[in-house]
Parts: structure tokens; sequence; C-alpha cells
């Protein structure tokens, strides 16, 4: 009888406790992880660029992604486009105003799969000291162990944001007035 007793208690523990999300750290360290943007320029070429500092974590539960979480921290002085004259123009007011405000932040609300593997996620993303929602396409890349006894997964998202949204004043003319961003993400699991 008290065998069957804990055997009793063991299962009702068991079913009583949820499911765990998984818990990932975004891996910058080893280069695994990139946002990049890609913007008009005068509607004649595609500037492209990266935020070399950033970092963040995830959670992901597979039996429960509507309640997968997401957060990011930028820091907007790492703006690389591959031209040391147009970045320091990039930190300065007219654009990201790193001085004023040195950091940006992406918070997720919601989050839902579709059938196909993709996503749709939903955050708040704060640039310039203005928070606006926006929504990311989102893309299952894979997931599973690495060759150093850890595991992974890793995702692939695209979103567009209109530069008057987060009050930068510089304008380009029409064509430069959105910018693509493209996330690519690996996370470590914890």
């Amino acid at each position: 009888m008290k065998r069957y007793f804990i055997y009793l208690m063991l299962a009702s523990v068991a079913i009583a406790t949820p499911l765990q999300a998984e818990n990932y750290v975004i891996d910058t360290k080893g280069a695994h992880a990139f946002i990049q943007f890609r913007v008009k320029h005068l509607g004649y070429s595609w500037l492209l660029g990266r935020f070399n500092e950033f970092g963040g974590s995830f959670s992901y539960d597979e039996k429960h992604p509507s309640e997968a979480k997401v957060t990011v921290d930028i820091k907007p002085a790492s703006v690389d486009s591959n031209h040391a004259e147009r970045d320091k123009h990039l930190r300065g007011e007219e654009f990201l105003h790193v001085e004023k405000y040195p950091a940006a932040k992406f918070t997720s609300t919601a989050f839902s799969e579709k059938s196909d593997g993709t996503a749709e996620l939903k955050g708040d993303l704060t640039l310039r000291g203005v928070t606006k929602p926006v929504v990311i396409a989102v893309e299952h890349i894979g997931h599973g162990k690495d060759p150093w006894g850890g595991y992974r997964r890793g995702l692939y998202g695209t979103t567009e944001i209109a530069l008057a949204d987060f009050g930068i004043p510089f304008d380009l003319g029409p064509a430069a007035r959105i910018i693509q961003l493209e996330l690519s993400v690996e996370g470590i699991r914890q």
C-alpha cells in the first residue's frame, strides 16, 4: 500500500509540474548571430550594414511555442557600414544619436507559429528613445547538439522599420525611409 501511495504521489507531481521552456543565450561570442540592415541609398543602390555589439536570450518550448520570449539589447554605437565617415554620421544626431541614446532594445510580446515552420514574433523595439511595436517574420533554421557538448537552436527573422517612427530626422528621399532588418540568431541552451 505504501508503494502504491508513493507512485501516486510521484505521478501527481509529474502531472502538476508544467513543462519548462528551454532557455538560450544568443551566441554573439562565437559570432553565430547577426543583426544586419539594408536601406536604399537615394533609391540607386543598397547600403548594407550591421550592429557589431548586441546580446540577448530567448526561451522556447516546442509544446507551447506561444509562450516563447525574446530579449535583445543592442549597442547602436557599434553600427558598421564598412565606411568610417558614414558610420560617424550614423552615430550622430541626425541618425542614431548614440551619445544621448546609447542603448536599443527589443522585447517580445507575442509569438505565433504557422504550420509551414515559420512564425510571427511581435514585440517592442526601443531605438533612439522611442518604443514602437514591430512584427518579425521568423523561420526556424534548425536545432540539435553541437560538437562542444551543448545544444543549439537557430532562427532567422526579417522586418522593416520606418526611420521617422523612431524620430530619425535625416531624409534621403522616399526610397530611403524604410530600413530592412535581417536577424540571424543561434542560441546556446543553458
